[in-house]
């Protein structure tokens, strides 16, 4: 294994505050991946809801498994 550490893309860092509810970057590119995955406007406030979160996380899901795995 490599020990050189690789910094995320503002994309995964996204992708992973997404799924985690924990931000890795700028929350503004958590919505703004929110808004492209889930096909609709979403307001800031709306992400204290758990139902949100829940659906946000189920979307990112399968791009999260994509960027983690590695042949």
């Amino acid at each position: 294994m490599d020990s050189k550490m690789v910094r995320l893309t503002k994309e995964q860092a996204a992708i992973i505050g997404a799924y985690t509810g924990i931000a890795c970057g700028p929350f503004s590119d958590i919505q703004e991946l929110a808004e492209k995955v889930l096909g609709r406007p979403i307001w800031t406030h709306e992400f204290g809801n758990k139902a949100l979160y829940e659906e946000l996380k189920e979307a990112v899901r399968p791009i999260l498994l994509e960027i983690c795995y590695k042949e």
